[in-house]
């Protein structure tokens, strides 16, 4: 494997995006952040990336100690890739990058891919408290685990357990949370997110 590229600054912003600065890394994490995946499904999940730059990029997440690659036992018998200790400590990283981001998201354009789980990172920094929250959108269901320390911190498609609350909403309301324009306590009190449940969290939501 060739040698990583480096900016040669003794700089830790610097050394960082030595190991995450390359176009598809950190897109990668934030779809490894929902756990182990196929490399059919993170292909699937990252359109517009080739499939010579993702096999490229997992291998220098492996080699640079962000991601991991095993097999599963029978009857999966697939390999998959997850993201290592040092790989899940980017979640900060991207909640931050994702805040700053809200501004340049603007009205969705006609390229514009979109997955129902993109929003579970936006939707989790709105989220106060702990638990796990199924969200229902137009564009399909997804999961996120509030409060949760490591991955997964959210799954594509329903929770695989009873959820504490259960979200409904469309996708407008949810690309406004997403960009900022509303809060989730607000489109709570407004009637554009339906909360159900009987746990604390769903409580505290429909009283936020």
């Amino acid at each position: 494997m060739p040698p990583r590229r480096s900016y040669d600054q003794y700089c830790s912003a610097a050394r960082a995006l030595d190991v995450v600065g390359d176009r598809w890394t950190l897109l990668i994490v934030r779809e490894l952040l929902a756990g182990p995946r196929r490399y059919t499904d993170l292909h699937a999940d990252l359109p517009g990336v080739s499939t010579d730059v993702l096999a490229s990029r997992l291998r220098d997440m492996e080699r640079d100690g962000l991601a991991t690659r095993r097999r599963l036992p029978p009857p999966g018998a697939a390999y998959v890739y997850e993201l290592t200790a040092r790989g899940g400590e980017l979640l900060p990283v991207l909640q931050a990058l994702g805040a700053w981001g809200q501004a340049e998201l603007g009205d969705r354009r006609p390229t514009d891919a979109v997955r129902a789980h993109w929003f579970a990172l936006p939707l989790l920094r709105a989220l106060e408290g702990e638990g796990l929250v199924e969200v229902r959108l137009d564009e399909g269901r997804f999961h996120v685990h509030a409060g949760a320390a490591g991955s997964p911190v959210y799954g594509d498609g329903p929770a695989l357990a009873d959820p504490d609350a259960v979200l409904t909403l469309d996708t407008p309301t949810c690309i406004a949370l997403g960009r900022g324009d509303l809060s989730l306590p607000e489109a709570i009190r407004d009637g554009r997110v339906e909360v159900t449940g009987d746990s604390p969290l769903a409580k505290q939501l429909r009283e936020s």
